[in-house]
C-alpha cells in the first residue's frame, strides 16, 4: 500500500510539473521571451502579463565628507494591462532621505511627507480612483520600498529619490559604498501568519513573519533565478570633489572608467546590473598633521554644524601595544557559501598570523548550530595557532544563520585574564532580527569590544554598523579577496592599539549634539560630530584620554566653509539616537512622537513617516482592473543559489524545467505502478 501511494505522488507531482494540474503556476506561466523576463497573474486570476521592467540611474555628487545623492527608478510597463509595481532596494545605512519627485509624461509631481499610515491611506485612495501615485517607505534603515500603481500599458514612469550621507573615513581614506540589491535573509522565531502568502506587492515576500521578524515579508523580496539571466540594469556617476589633493582613487567592486578633472576632482562612471554593492575609495596625498573639516548651515533659530577631526597616521606607530584576549566569530551559514567562505578563511587565519604568544583567543563558528573551538580563550602559543589554522581551513558554509547564540556566547566568555578584550564578528550579515541582535550586545557587552568583519557583495550594512556602535568597537568591509590582507591589516592596527576613550566636547555656544555620548575612537578613525547651535561662534574642543594620557583638541566655528544638507544629516542622526534610545528603556510613545515631529520638520523618510506623490488627474479608467507585482531582485553575486532555497520568485518562468522534472517523475510513478502489479501478480 505504501508502495502504491508513494507511485501515485510521483504521478501526481510529474502532472504538476508538466503544468496539467489546474490553479499551478507552472501551468498558466507563458514561455519566457528573453532573459530576466517576469510575469505577473492579471486583475481577479486573469491572464498572465509581463510585469514592469525596472532600469536606475544614480548621480552622486561627493564635496567633501558630504554626499547629495538622486536615485532614479525608471518603470516600463511592456504589457497590456495597467500594472502597480512594488519594488524593496537598499540605500546606504546612514542616508537621510528627504525628497521624492514622480515623473509622468512632462509632468512632474514632488512628494510630501506624511505619517506612515497617513501616506498609506493617501496611496491607497490614489491607486482605488485610478491616479498615478508613488509611495517611499522605510523597512530598516538600509532597506526601502517604492510602490507604483497605475502604470498604462506601454508606459514609463520614473520615481526619483533624494538623499544626504557623510562618508566614513577609514584606513587613511574615504569609501563611498551604495548598495544595489537586499540579499536574502534569515529570518528566525515562530510563525505567526498562516503558511500561505495572501496577496502580492509590498508584505508578500518569500519569507513569512513571525514572532522575531514580524515585518518579515517586507524585508524578503523574491529573487529572479540566476539561469533567467541578470535583472535591474543600473547607470551610475560619481562627480568627486575630495577638497585635496588625491593620491588614490579606485573601485574595488566594479569596473569603472574614472576622469581626472583636477588635483582632488573625478568623474566616475560605472554601468552594470543590480546584484552586488558599489563601492569606490580614495586617498588624500598623505600628511604628518591633524586635518579638520568644518561645516555649516544656516537653520532657524541657529545653525546646523558637522565637524570632522582626522587624526595624521604618524600617531598610530606611537602607540604601546596591549595584551588582548580575542574572540573570532565566522558565520558559515548557507549565504556565506562560495567566495564569502573563501573571504572568511583568509581573513581570519590573516588574524591569527597577528596575534602574539601573549594573547589569547578562540574561534566560535555558527550557522543554525553554534561551536567554539576550545572550552575557553587559550594562550597563542604554536600547537594552539596549528589546531586553529586547521580548523579555519576546514569550514565550510551551509545551515541557518542562527546569529543570537554565537553572539551571546563570545561576549559572555570572558576569562578576566587579559586587559583588552575584543570580538572580531566576521559575517555577511543577512539576518531578519537586527533589533533583537542589538538588545543582546546593549545586554551582554560588559568590557568587551565588539568589530565587525562585512564579507561578500552585498553585506548588511545596517548590522555591521549597527553592532560595532553598540559593541563601542569599529566596522569593516571586505569586497573582494584581494583586499582581505589590506583591510585585515588596518583593522588589527586599531585592535593593536589603544582608543580614544572617555571623550567629552565642550561648545563655547548652547549646541545640540547626536550622538549625546560620544562613542569610543579608534587610532586613524576621524571624530564626526554633528550639532545644531545658536550662532556660529567661539570653539568647539574634544577632550578625553589615549592610553592614559590627556587628549585635546579645538578649532574655532568661524573657520568653517558653508553646506548643503547638514541639517537633514543631523535630523538623521538624532533619529537614530532616538530609535536606540527605546532599547534602553525609553517610552515607546514618546520616541515615536519624537522621530515623527523632527522627521517632518526636516522633510524625511523615518521609520513613523513615509514620503507620498498623487498625480491628481485620474489615468485608469474605472472599468479597467489592475494588477500587482512585487518585483523580485537579483540573487547577490557569488552566491550560491542552491543554498538560498525557497527564495525563488512565483513569478519566474521556470517552464522548461518544471516539464523535464515533471516528465522525469511521471516515469518514475508509472514504472513503480509497474512494479507494483507485476508484484501482486
Amino acid at each position: 500500500m505504501r508502495s502504491r501511494t508513494g507511485a501515485w505522488a510521483f504521478l501526481l507531482s510529474g502532472w504538476m510539473g508538466m503544468g496539467l494540474v489546474a490553479g499551478s503556476p507552472a501551468a498558466a506561466l507563458p514561455e519566457a521571451p528573453g532573459s530576466g523576463a517576469l510575469f505577473v497573474r492579471g486583475p481577479n486570476g486573469g491572464a498572465w502579463s509581463m510585469a514592469p521592467t525596472l532600469e536606475t540611474d544614480v548621480a552622486l555628487a561627493v564635496t567633501g565628507p558630504l554626499v547629495r545623492a538622486r536615485v532614479v527608478q525608471r518603470f516600463y510597463n511592456a504589457s497590456d494591462q495597467w500594472l502597480e509595481g512594488v519594488y524593496v532596494f537598499p540605500l546606504p545605512e546612514s542616508a537621510a532621505v528627504d525628497h521624492l519627485d514622480m515623473t509622468v509624461g512632462d509632468r512632474v509631481i514632488e512628494g510630501q511627507i506624511e505619517e506612515r499610515e497617513a501616506a498609506k491611506r493617501i496611496y491607497e485612495r490614489a491607486r482605488s480612483a485610478g491616479h498615478k501615485t508613488a509611495l517611499i517607505e522605510q523597512e530598516r534603515p538600509n532597506v526601502f520600498t517604492t510602490s507604483l500603481a497605475n502604470i498604462g500599458p506601454g508606459e514609463e514612469i520614473e520615481v526619483a529619490i533624494e538623499y544626504q550621507e557623510v562618508l566614513r573615513w577609514d584606513d587613511a581614506g574615504f569609501r563611498l559604498s551604495f548598495p544595489l540589491v537586499v540579499g536574502p535573509r534569515y529570518i528566525p522565531g515562530a510563525p505567526i501568519v498562516p503558511a500561505t502568502h495572501a496577496g502580492t506587492g509590498a508584505g508578500a515576500g518569500w519569507a513569512r513573519a513571525t514572532d522575531v521578524v514580524p515585518d518579515a515579508p517586507r524585508i524578503t523580496p523574491w529573487v529572479s533565478h540566476p539561469q533567467d539571466g541578470p535583472i535591474h540594469p543600473v547607470r551610475l556617476r560619481v562627480e568627486l570633489d575630495a577638497g585635496l589633493p588625491l593620491a588614490l582613487v579606485e573601485s574595488p567592486s566594479h569596473v569603472v572608467a574614472i576622469e581626472k578633472l583636477g588635483s582632488g576632482r573625478r568623474r566616475v562612471v560605472m554601468g552594470d546590473y543590480a546584484d552586488r554593492d558599489f563601492v569606490l575609495e580614495w586617498r588624500p596625498e598623505p600628511s604628518e598633521e591633524t586635518r579638520t573639516a568644518i561645516f555649516s548651515e544656516a537653520a532657524p533659530g541657529g545653525a546646523h554644524v558637522l565637524l570632522m577631526v582626522m587624526p595624521p597616521a604618524a600617531q598610530e606607530a606611537k602607540q604601546p601595544r596591549l595584551d588582548r584576549e580575542v574572540v573570532f566569530v565566522v558565520d558559515v551559514s548557507g549565504s556565506m557559501s562560495g567566495p564569502s567562505i573563501e573571504q572568511a578563511r583568509r581573513a581570519l587565519l590573516f588574524a591569527l598570523g597577528r596575534l602574539d604568544p601573549t594573547d589569547r583567543f578562540n574561534i566560535v563558528r555558527f550557522n543554525h548550530e553554534t561551536h567554539a573551538l576550545f572550552e575557553g580563550a587559550v594562550l597563542a602559543g604554536a600547537d594552539a595557532l596549528e589546531t586553529a589554522r586547521h580548523f579555519v581551513e576546514t569550514l565550510h558554509a551551509d545551515g541557518g544563520t542562527e546569529m543570537l547564540p554565537a553572539l551571546e556566547l563570545a561576549l559572555g566568555a570572558d576569562t578576566g585574564l587579559a586587559p583588552v578584550r575584543q570580538v572580531v564578528f566576521v559575517t555577511d550579515g543577512s539576518v531578519g532580527n537586527e533589533q533583537e541582535l542589538f538588545g543582546a550586545i546593549d545586554r551582554s557587552l560588559g568590557r568587551s569590544r565588539l568589530f565587525t568583519v562585512g564579507i561578500g557583495s552585498a553585506p548588511n550594512g545596517h548590522f555591521m554598523s549597527g553592532a560595532a556602535k553598540r559593541g563601542r568597537g569599529t566596522h569593516t568591509y571586505i569586497v573582494n579577496p584581494a583586499e582581505t590582507d589590506q583591510k585585515m591589516g588596518a583593522l588589527f592596527r586599531k585592535l593593536e592599539q589603544p582608543v580614544l576613550a572617555d571623550l567629552e566636547v565642550d561648545w563655547d555656544e548652547a549646541a545640540e549634539m547626536w550622538p549625546v555620548r560620544v562613542p569610543d575612537l579608534y587610532v586613524g578613525e576621524p571624530i564626526v560630530l554633528a550639532a545644531k547651535v545658536e550662532r556660529i561662534h567661539g570653539e568647539v574642543a574634544i577632550r578625553g584620554r589615549r592610553a592614559g594620557d590627556p587628549f585635546e583638541w579645538s578649532q574655532p566655528l568661524e573657520v568653517g566653509e558653508a553646506g548643503r544638507g547638514i541639517g537633514v544629516l543631523w535630523a538623521r542622526r538624532k533619529i537614530a539616537s532616538l530609535l536606540e534610545s527605546q532599547g534602553r528603556g525609553a517610552d515607546v510613545s514618546a520616541v515615536r512622537a519624537a522621530v515623527v515631529a523632527v522627521a517632518l520638520d526636516h522633510h524625511l523618510v523615518s521609520k513613523f513617516t513615509s514620503l507620498v506623490a498623487v498625480d491628481v488627474t485620474p489615468t485608469r479608467p474605472a472599468a479597467e482592473g489592475l494588477s500587482q507585482s512585487a518585483l523580485p531582485t537579483n540573487l547577490p553575486a557569488g552566491w550560491n543559489a542552491a543554498k538560498v532555497g525557497g527564495v525563488l520568485p512565483a513569478t519566474a518562468t521556470p517552464g522548461p524545467w518544471l516539464r523535464t522534472l515533471g516528465l522525469a517523475l511521471l516515469v518514475l510513478g508509472t514504472l513503480l505502478l509497474i512494479r507494483k502489479r507485476f508484484a501482486i501478480s
